[in-house]
């Protein structure tokens, strides 16, 4: 990307030398702060054609517009209007890092900062001349305040250099319309409201900021779903990629590590039952005996929770005592549905749990040693080597001490509260005790920075979700000591956390697209229709939990199934054995060096895949969509013009004997293939054509089966997959 010449900027002036001070940016973060400064004084930018400042999730995003700030100050603008996502807490963090960031130019008289709900009756010559930045929420009033005291009570302020920073920028940057939900029509005023006020200004720029620009980059322009499969993305004047620090910890931690055994990051996830969730939504003390609580099933995922978090803030705290370090707060969110009355009955149940567990330590009731020490033993597992990890008498000592002193603090954090009540000096939330339990909706979603988080329940239903709303949730994403990872764990329902996992996945894949101009930049997004065709739908009416991000080389499988009893499993593998041998005698090509290797039109393989399909029992959140399983490969066989198109490959192998459950973390096995034979030969065969390697199982009752042979089929995407979207579902329209 081409971008005007460095050089050019002013990089010793007095804002930028004082943030570079206090900051230290790196090469490559004062590359983008000059790059982003050039283009805003160089291209014209507009809220219909921003300029773009993209990151990662808490990965340093205000820390690089604070520092493009600066730069723009001593580079000719002379106000900056920072707009902020709908949230006081928000606006006060923001102002707080505004005033701690540039102090020193605030006390030598040389800037202002403003929160517009709070600014003085009358502003003075002396102080219109400063630098001023102006922070407000994205909402009509405030907008409208905004266009009173630019055109009407100052003037002269419209006459100057003018930067908009849109924080978060993905919330008013929604352009379609959801009749449904009137926030984002809300939304949709406040964009026009800008666009009314950028275009009264002589000399404007216009920044946007956010990790989450999905429909800033996909939406077509005119609005409509066009009869070709590819939207054409309504892209900003110019991007910029904020880099990723090395402490980060984001997505690739939780959802591509996580798959590996024996990292850190294969301990994180903790999957719990819907039905607890459900429990957690809403009071109802028939369904919930809270003298049950420490040894109910059906709430041992927040049982879990709380004690996992207990134990490991003390090992965390042992650690630091031994190398001498402060002894540090920690934090746990707990994130399921926004109303104040779960929060109230969540909080109920919480403080009853922490009742009934110092009523077992006093009494020296059994459960709280084996509570204890389970939690303890699973931190065991993910220490990194060579870290010290205390003994367990020592760490059941300090939780014990913990409980008896009260250092746990069960709050609930809603947009009732007042703002001041919740955050300290630094704009941060506040953590009052050592052991802070955290009841969350709205105020939880975005932009509030939590340090020390170690663990997250996250309940909310992604069905109800745009992309960058649930990716926005993720508060466990940030600048985290691996030290910490190894006692941070994640709580959520596997059907959420494959929802998750999927927009990551899709995040991953439209930055690689963007950064590499691959596909031109374009994202492709279809959607099975009523009558199984595929067609171009509108990114934004899609169910995320129907998504299928499809890539160069992605496999699809199922997994957590069982197999159905084993008389009715081999009448029914006699069948499939019959039309796999068929299916290979008939097959238009083969091979050369494998004939266990043919090429057999899509269909006969979407019929096979049927007859396994009979052959399996899901758990509940395991479940297999079979259509979208069989629309996918029909529309990877036949998105090309060659003569092999409606084919599949398909590679057979035999005489398997996988475990269904990893002994390393008790997930279930998701790796039937392996990669030095069959996916390797699938991924040279799968060049313009679907790869189907079929797998045939033991099934043996030892490695947790019913003691007959199966089938396990593994879709692999070619290698000329343009980067696409699928939806086997959309929202419906009212």
């Amino acid at each position: 990307m081409q971008t005007p010449d460095a050089a050019a900027l002013k990089t010793n002036g007095r804002f930028f030398s004082l943030a570079f001070k206090k900051n230290n940016y790196k090469t490559e973060e004062i590359t983008v702060m000059q790059n982003t400064v050039n283009q805003l004084l160089e291209i014209s930018t507009t809220s219909k054609k921003p300029g773009m400042l993209l990151g990662h999730i808490q990965s340093g995003k205000t820390r690089s517009f604070l520092g493009s700030m600066g730069l723009g100050f001593d580079n000719g603008f002379e106000v900056v209007i920072i707009l902020t996502k709908n949230s006081n807490a928000l606006v006060r963090q923001t102002y707080e890092r505004l005033e701690s960031e540039f102090l020193e130019c605030i006390e030598e008289d040389n800037l202002a900062v403003y929160d517009i709900m709070k600014m003085p009756v009358k502003l003075r010559k002396f102080e219109l001349k400063k630098k001023l930045v102006i922070v407000l929420k994205k909402e009509k009033k405030n907008m409208q305040r905004l266009e009173s005291l630019l055109f009407e009570r100052y003037p002269e302020l419209a006459m100057r250099k003018i930067l908009f920073i849109d924080d978060e920028a993905d919330f008013a940057s929604v352009a379609y319309d959801n009749i449904r939900d009137k926030n984002i029509i809300d939304l949709k005023v406040i964009a026009g409201q800008i666009d009314d006020i950028r275009a009264k200004l002589d000399d404007a720029a216009y920044l946007q900021v956010t990790a989450t620009p999905y429909s800033l980059y996909l939406q077509p322009d005119d609005m409509t779903v066009h009869e070709h499969k590819a939207f054409q993305p309504k892209r900003p004047a110019f991007t910029e990629l904020v880099p990723v620090h090395d402490k980060y910890v984001g997505g690739e931690m939780y959802f591509e590590k996580s798959k590996e055994d024996q990292h850190m990051a294969s301990y994180l996830y903790h999957e719990i039952q819907e039905e607890e969730l459900e429990i957690l939504r809403k009071s109802d003390k028939r369904r919930v005996k809270v003298t049950h609580l420490l040894r109910g099933e059906r709430y041992e995922g927040i049982r879990t929770a709380l004690i996992h978090f207990i134990v490991g803030s003390k090992i965390r705290n042992i650690q630091q005592e031994k190398e001498n370090q402060r002894l540090e707060k920690y934090a746990f969110i707990m994130h399921t549905i926004t109303t104040k009355a779960a929060h109230q009955w969540q909080e109920e149940v919480m403080l009853h749990m922490e009742e009934q567990l110092r009523d077992a330590m006093e009494k020296e009731d059994p459960v709280f040693d084996q509570l204890i020490r389970k939690a303890y033993q699973d931190f065991r597992r993910s220490q990194r080597e060579g870290m010290y990890f205390p003994a367990f008498a020592e760490v059941f000592s300090k939780v014990r001490e913990a409980i008896a002193e009260e250092e746990l603090l069960i709050e609930i954090v809603n947009s009732e509260q007042d703002v001041d009540n919740l955050l300290d000096k630094s704009g941060e939330l506040k953590l009052r005790t050592p052991l802070n339990f955290f009841i969350g909706g709205q105020i939880l979603d975005r932009g509030i920075t939590i340090k020390n988080l170690i663990g997250f329940y996250y309940g909310r239903n992604p069905q109800k979700f745009q992309q960058d709303t649930v990716l926005q949730h993720s508060r466990m994403y940030g600048a985290r000591p691996l030290a910490d990872i190894a006692v941070t764990r994640f709580y959520t329902t596997k059907r959420i956390y494959d929802v998750m996992e999927q927009m990551h996945e899709f995040d991953t894949e439209l930055r690689r697209a963007f950064e590499s101009g691959a596909n031109s930049g374009e994202v492709t997004f279809i959607q099975k229709d009523i009558n199984h065709t595929i067609l171009p739908c509108n990114p934004n009416k899609i169910l995320l939990s129907s998504v299928q991000m499809l890539k160069p080389g992605k496999r699809m499988l199922p997994t957590g199934f069982q197999t159905i009893a084993k008389s009715y499993l081999e009448r029914e593998m006699k069948k499939i054995d019959k039309y796999v041998e068929t299916m290979k005698q008939t097959a238009k090509a083969a091979h050369p060096k494998d004939d266990r290797c043919f090429l057999v039109k899509k269909e006969k393989v979407q019929q096979l895949v049927e007859m396994i399909y009979q052959t399996y029992e899901f758990k509940e959140g395991y479940e297999w969509d079979l259509e979208t399983y069989c629309a996918v490969m029909n529309y990877l066989s036949e998105e090309i013009d060659t003569n092999r198109k409606g084919y599949v490959w398909v590679i057979l192998r035999q005489n398997r004997n996988m475990a269904r459950i990893r002994k390393s973390t008790g997930r279930f096995e998701d790796a039937p293939d392996t990669k030095q034979d069959e996916l390797k030969i699938a991924r040279q065969l799968a060049r313009v054509i679907p790869a189907f390697i079929l797998i045939r199982q033991h099934g043996a009752e030892e490695q947790g089966w019913r003691g007959g042979a199966f089938y396990w089929p593994v879709l692999v995407a070619p290698e000329e997959t343009k980067t696409t979207v699928f939806a086997g579902k959309g929202i419906k329209e009212r």
